[in-house]
């Protein structure tokens, strides 16, 4: 277990604060992996410049048993390794001040935590499910099992919109400020859905209350990139290496670049984590577009025309001159004329970053891991995109080919006849569409009718219709690398 008196002379990135004199002004829900590496390591990177005392108080709804027990044995410290191509530097991460779990500490004491008036911030990554949302984001999904539950007994809430609402509850009740609630989730403007989420439940269950959390509380939206691959027994055992010896279980590896846009809407206090290079901003919506097409919509590109290849990783992907080179057009060709970023944004040095980055052997991105839940990915990482290429009359192949592939992804056998394990919220529906329909046209028929994932707009255009039924019987019969390979040539 990790400990600062064992931690190598070496090892100069470790806490240079009093961690006794830290206040656990932020709770969040989701101490999970890409939390560690980022929100928790600008708050550390704060607290080193000796200008804070905002500490954080983990907490986990549903799971992370494991996690959390291993991170109290070690007084809440943790590792970050960061690889590039060819370093690698190890930080040793003490902003977390305490932890709570629901099993065992119970959703009071929770939701108490919440409420005390120390807590200027909550925030959250649970990813896009858990904000119980309907398909395309049009509001709180009422009849989802969660919410139903917390409607039926509120002050037990099984849900992260449930807990937010009943703590601001109290708050209310107590006539006590309320807090700001600040998603880092990868979702499009993350705080208007988690907003929506929470005043749907709120007025579901008072519209009082509902009333009171308009008034008082701000979501302020925020664009977060890091690519923090899902630990190993790899990861952990190169961590333990780089920790002379020392076995560190929350340790958690990543990229070295980072980048965090939060809208500046607070409603007290906050971090100054732009003084250790985080941007407030007024307006978050470019640089997630930004990042949600060009990053991630080239990232769902890869998982999926990667996998049917055989490619497990990101950068064995980019060792194939042909998807690098496809992955650089969509970018800078189909992606970014459908952006209006900053003056000061250089859509081809982010592209040539972008690739940079992919290409990174150190890191070993799963392409099974990106191509998870396609259906809530899609929208907005290819489909919007190719909507604006439909309306401006220009190429949008390279976004279609991805659809395709999606479409051969979610068939369930790759280009070696092998089988996928297909992981989506929506895969009931998924196998439903590929078991009655034969492969083929009939399959892309089928899937289309998603109207979830593709709108009712979509399906019946022609143009997109017909590229997407090419590509895919392309995909059929040559396979991603020819197609890809004739795409190129």
């Amino acid at each position: 277990m990790l400990n600062l008196l064992g931690v190598p002379s070496s090892i100069h990135n470790k806490p240079s604060y009093n961690r006794d004199n830290m206040i656990a002004r932020i709770v969040h829900l989701g101490f999970g992996a890409f939390h560690r590496a980022h929100q928790a390591l600008f708050t550390d990177r704060l607290l080193n410049r000796g200008k804070s005392d905002w500490g954080i108080c983990e907490v986990n709804i549903v799971g992370g048993e494991q996690l959390i027990d291993d991170i109290r044995k070690q007084d809440h410290l943790y590792t970050v390794l960061e690889k590039g191509a060819t370093t690698k530097e190890a930080f040793i991460i003490g902003s977390v001040k305490e932890s709570l779990l629901a099993t065992s500490d119970g959703i009071d004491t929770i939701l108490e935590k919440m409420a005390d008036p120390i807590v200027e911030i909550v925030s959250l990554t649970v990813t896009e499910k858990g904000y119980c949302m309907l398909p395309g984001g049009s509001g709180l999904d009422l009849n989802n099992a969660l919410i139903k539950a917390d409607l039926a007994n509120p002050s037990k809430p099984m849900s992260a919109p449930g807990v937010i609402v009943e703590a601001l509850y109290r708050r209310m009740q107590r006539g006590l400020r309320s807090f700001t609630a600040l998603s880092c989730d990868n979702i499009p403007e993350n705080g208007l859905v988690l907003k929506k989420a929470i005043l749907g439940l709120a007025n579901a269950r008072d519209t009082q209350l509902a009333s009171w959390i308009e008034a008082n509380t701000t979501f302020p939206c925020t664009m977060v990139d890091r690519i923090v691959p899902a630990a190993t027994s790899e990861t952990l055992t190169e961590i333990e290496h780089a920790l002379g010896g020392m076995f560190d279980p929350c340790g958690i590896a990543c990229e070295p670049f980072i980048q965090w846009v939060i809208e500046d809407n607070f409603v007290t206090n906050r971090p100054n984590w732009n003084e250790v290079g985080a941007e407030f901003v007024d307006d978050v919506v470019p640089y997630e577009e930004m990042k949600l097409r060009m990053l991630n919509g080239s990232h769902s590109f890869l998982a999926y025309l990667g996998y049917l290849a055989g490619y497990k990783h990101i950068n064995d992907c980019m060792n194939d001159v042909n998807y690098k080179k496809a992955t650089l057009h969509l970018m800078l060709k189909q992606q970014a004329p459908t952006l209006h970023v900053p003056s000061h944004v250089n859509l081809q040095h982010y592209a040539n970053k972008l690739i940079e980055r992919f290409s990174n052997p150190s890191l070993k991105h799963k392409t099974w891991q990106i191509a998870m839940d396609g259906t809530q990915k899609l929208p907005q990482r290819l489909l919007d995109s190719i909507r604006w290429h439909i309306s401006h009359h220009s190429d949008f192949s390279l976004l279609a080919l991805g659809v395709a592939g999606w479409m051969r992804y979610v068939g369930g056998v790759d280009d070696n006849n092998q089988a996928i394990d297909v992981r989506d919220p929506m895969l009931n529906e998924l196998n439903n569409l590929v078991k009655s329909s034969p492969d083929g046209l009939e399959r892309v028929d089928a899937l289309l009718s998603l109207n979830a994932v593709f709108g009712t707009d979509l399906p019946k255009n022609a143009l997109f219709k017909q590229k997407v039924s090419e590509y895919y019987l392309s995909l059929m019969h040559k396979g991603a690398k020819q197609t890809i390979n004739d795409l190129i040539i």
